[in-house]
C-alpha cells in the first residue's frame, strides 16, 4: 500500500520503526514513542518486518463498516428520491422518506446523493453584517414581509405569501394573497392578532404600503402629524410601532423564513395537490404552520408575553378611512358609490361639512361625524341634480320655447326677420331726422352752444 494512503499516526510509526530497523532504537523505546505497550510494539514491529510499509495500515481500511446500510435499502431510497423528491434537499428528503418507512440519516443521504451526482453542495460568499440580539419577549417585535414566488409551480397564477415571524421565538404566521397590498397586510395581521394578540411593534420594509411618500398637508403640519398610509393609521390606532428596515438583511429572520418556505411549502403543496388560494390558506392554518412552529420555534429569554388583547372593533380599525364633503342634498360620494344620510341627523346641519368615510374589508361603508356613526343608505345610482325653478315676474310665467318650437326651426324664427327689419327701419328714420336737424341750423340739444352761423 502506498504511503500517501497512510494516516498521520501511521506515518509517525513508520519513522520510528525505520530507526528500529537501523538499530538506532530498541523496540521498547519505539513503544514509548508510539505510546503503546511493549507487547503491542512487538506486534507492530513484526507486521512491519513481514509486510513492510503496508503492515502499518489499519486492516479495516477499505472494508464495509458494521453500521453500513444494506445495499437494498440504498437502492430503494435513491429510487424513491428520483421518483418523488428529485429537487428536495437531503434534510427534507430524509424527513419525507422517514414518513414512508425508509429510515436514513440526512448526512448519509447527502453522501449517497453526492456520489450519484443528484445533489451539489456549494458555499455562498456573504457580506459582513452586525449581529443584533433577539428581543426578550414573545410579541415584543414581529417581522412582516411579502414573499413573491411561483408557489404553485404553474398550476395557477403567481401569488404572494404574507409572512409574520416573531423576533424572539421564530413563531411564524402566514397567509396567501393575490398581490402584496394593504388588504393582504390587513388579512395576515388580523389572523395573527386573533390568535396571539396585538404585538408591540412591526418590523417592515420601506414599501409604499407602510411608508407614505407625499408631503404633509397644511392641516397635518398644523397638527404636528407626519403623512401616513392607511396601514400606518391603523397601527397608530392599535398602538403598534412601525419600524422601517433599511435593508433586507436587517429583517433577516423573516427573509430566512421566506427561503425555508419557498423550499418546503412549495413541495408540500405539490404533494397535497393544492392549486387554489383558499385551500392553500386552509392547509397553512391547519397542518403546515403548526408542524413548522413545533419544529422551529425557540424559547424566549423572558416568559412574559408582550402581546395585548385585540380590540372588539378590530375589523373597523383594519379599514380604509378618508374625509368627504356632504352635498347640499345630504349625499356623500365614495369610489363611484353614493350614500344618502338619514333625515334623523338633520339637527347636525351636515350639508357642506366634512364626514369620515370608512370602508371595511368586506365592502361595507360607514359614515362617521365626530366619531359617531351616521345612519345612511346606498343609492342605486348617482342622484340627479334638481333643475332651478323658472323665474316669475308677478303672476306672469316666463316662457322659453323648446328646441322643436317653430320659432327655432332651421335656426331662423318667424319673428327674427321682422325685428331685424324694424331695427333697420328705425335706424334709417333716426338718420334722416339728424340730417334734417343739422340742415335747419338750430343749436344742438346736448351742448346748447350756438351754431357757427349765429356766432
Amino acid at each position: 500500500m502506498e504511503i500517501l494512503l497512510m494516516s498521520g499516526k501511521e506515518r509517525k510509526r513508520l519513522v520510528v520503526l525505520a530507526e528500529v530497523k537501523q538499530g538506532k532504537l530498541s523496540v521498547a523505546g519505539a513503544g514509548r514513542l508510539m505510546r503503546v505497550c511493549y507487547r503491542q510494539a512487538k506486534r507492530i514491529w513484526h507486521r512491519f518486518q513481514k509486510a513492510g510499509d503496508s503492515g502499518l495500515v489499519h486492516r479495516s481500511r477499505g472494508k464495509p463498516g458494521p453500521r453500513r446500510k444494506a445495499g437494498r435499502l440504498r437502492s430503494q431510497v435513491l429510487a424513491r428520491y428520483r421518483e418523488r423528491y428529485p429537487d428536495f434537499g437531503p434534510t427534507l428528503a430524509a424527513e419525507k422518506l422517514q414518513q414512508e418507512g425508509l429510515s436514513v440519516d440526512h448526512e448519509t443521504l447527502r453522501r449517497w446523493l453526492l456520489e450519484k451526482g443528484l445533489w451539489h453542495s456549494g458555499r455562498k460568499r456573504q457580506q459582513h453584517r452586525s449581529w443584533r440580539e433577539r428581543r426578550e419577549c414573545f410579541g415584543q417585535m414581529v417581522q412582516l414581509d411579502g414573499s413573491h414566488h411561483d408557489w404553485f409551480e404553474g398550476r395557477r397564477d403567481k401569488a404572494v405569501l404574507m409572512v409574520m415571524v416573531d423576533d424572539a421565538t421564530n413563531r411564524t404566521g402566514a397567509r396567501f394573497s393575490e398581490e402584496e397590498t394593504t388588504r393582504a397586510s390587513y388579512d395576515v395581521f388580523d389572523v395573527w392578532v386573533r390568535k396571539n394578540g396585538v404585538p408591540g411593534s412591526l418590523y417592515v420594509d420601506r414599501d409604499s404600503i407602510y411608508r407614505c411618500e407625499r408631503e404633509a398637508t397644511v392641516a397635518e403640519q398644523i397638527a404636528g402629524q407626519q403623512p401616513r398610509t392607511q396601514f400606518g393609521r391603523a397601527m397608530e390606532q392599535l398602538g403598534v410601532e412601525v419600524i422601517l428596515a433599511h435593508s433586507p438583511q436587517a429583517k433577516g429572520r423573516v427573509e430566512r423564513r421566506n427561503g425555508l418556505l419557498q423550499d418546503r411549502l412549495v413541495k408540500e403543496l405539490r404533494l397535497e395537490g393544492i392549486s387554489d388560494l383558499e385551500a392553500a390558506n386552509e392547509f397553512l392554518e391547519n397542518k403546515f404552520l403548526p408542524a413548522l412552529n413545533r419544529k422551529f420555534t425557540l424559547t424566549a429569554r423572558s416568559s412574559v408575553d408582550a402581546h395585548r388583547q385585540g380590540p372588539w372593533n378590530l375589523s373597523e380599525v383594519l379599514s380604509w378611512e378618508e374625509t368627504r364633503v356632504v352635498g347640499k342634498d345630504w349625499t356623500v360620494a365614495w369610489e363611484g358609490r353614493w350614500f344618502q344620510i338619514n333625515a334623523k341627523h338633520e339637527g347636525l346641519s351636515l350639508a357642506g361639512r366634512k364626514v369620515m368615510v370608512r370602508q371595511l374589508r368586506c365592502g361595507t361603508v360607514q359614515l362617521l361625524y365626530a366619531g359617531a356613526k351616521l345612519r345612511c343608505k346606498e343609492l342605486p345610482a348617482r342622484p340627479l341634480k334638481v333643475a332651478a325653478p323658472l323665474r316669475r315676474i308677478g303672476r306672469i310665467k316666463l316662457f322659453k320655447p323648446g328646441k322643436n318650437h317653430p320659432w327655432r326651426q332651421d335656426g331662423v324664427g318667424p319673428g327674427k326677420e321682422f325685428w331685424r327689419s324694424e331695427k333697420a327701419r328705425g335706424a334709417s328714420v333716426k338718420r334722416a331726422r339728424r340730417q334734417a336737424f343739422a340742415a335747419s341750423g338750430k343749436p344742438s340739444l346736448r351742448s346748447g352752444s350756438p351754431t357757427p352761423a349765429n356766432a
